[in-house]
């Protein structure tokens, strides 16, 4: 087992590691099986075009991780992807979770509870709650799981009334990791994403530099050594953007993207209705 960052007598491993620690000549994964909402699936990192599927942190994780087990002569890694956007927490412990399983991984990424979050009236103990008792159903199966905190939010005008929330559940989270021997991506520290350029235009997920970035940040969460020095480092600074440009771009994030999210929400829909897994059979990463 890797070691990592925060580890303990009683606990396996926990939390971003250094990888200086814990690196070996290839990953010991053979099957890796991601679930989650819209960060998961990987909306906005389209480098086949919006008409194609997503690819996205997770499948680019996979990527890597094959990458250097066929380099070492190793079989190549074997990836499927359930994650599907617009997703709460329990859908995905209730009905991703179990057919992850079925899939018989050795590495889980779960994470979850951001949709979750965004709604004033969340429980967000409850959802501690239903997370640890899933991680510890995965767990006793003998597969690693890589949890992921929420992100820092304080520079969103959108969302930053959540981050109170999000502090909460991030604390419930790193003790369940503790608990369980889980690995943790630390999303809430990356310095690099409180840069508006790594978020898409709907303020709400990633770009594909952001994407990318949070792939090598999930590398470290497992204890290896990234592929890139400068995955976390800050962009150069920007001129100041004029006011009346401020005004434009807000005022069409609002007609584009927070008005069809209210919709949604106020009809009881979700951007991932009808909407099926991307990758739903674990495949090798050639």
């Amino acid at each position: 087992m890797g070691s990592a960052v925060g580890r303990t007598r009683h606990s396996g491993r926990v939390s971003t590691a250094d990888p200086d620690q814990g690196t070996t000549p290839a990953p010991r994964w053979t099957r890796y099986v991601a679930v989650g909402d819209s960060f998961t699936e990987g909306l906005w990192d389209d480098p086949d075009g919006r008409a194609a599927p997503p690819r996205g942190w997770a499948d680019q994780l996979a990527s890597h991780l094959s990458a250097r087990r066929t380099a070492a002569g190793l079989a190549p890694l074997e990836y499927a992807n359930l994650a599907v956007r617009g997703r709460l927490l329990r859908p995905i412990l209730e009905e991703q979770v179990p057919a992850a399983l079925a899939l018989e991984p050795d590495l889980v990424s779960l994470i979850g509870g951001g949709n979750d979050i965004l709604r004033p009236s969340v429980d967000v103990d409850r959802l501690a709650d239903e997370l640890e008792r899933t991680v510890a159903r995965v767990r006793a199966t003998g597969a690693d799981v890589l949890l992921g905190t929420g992100f820092d939010v304080r520079e969103s005008p959108l969302v930053r009334a959540t981050r109170a929330r999000v502090a909460v559940y991030n604390t419930h989270l790193w003790s369940v990791a503790r608990r369980h021997g889980a690995y943790v991506l630390d999303l809430w520290g990356m310095r690099s994403l409180a840069d508006w350029r790594m978020w898409a235009e709907d303020r709400i997920h990633l770009t594909t530099d952001g994407h990318t970035r949070v792939a090598q940040a999930a590398l470290v969460a497992l204890g290896l050594a990234p592929d890139r020095d400068d995955w976390d480092d800050p962009l150069a600074p920007l001129p100041p953007v004029p006011r009346r440009d401020r005004v434009l771009a807000d005022a069409r994030w609002l007609r584009e993207h927070a008005y069809p999210w209210a919709r949604r929400r106020l009809r009881g829909r979700s951007s991932g209705d009808l909407l099926r897994p991307k990758r739903p059979d674990p495949t090798p990463l050639l």
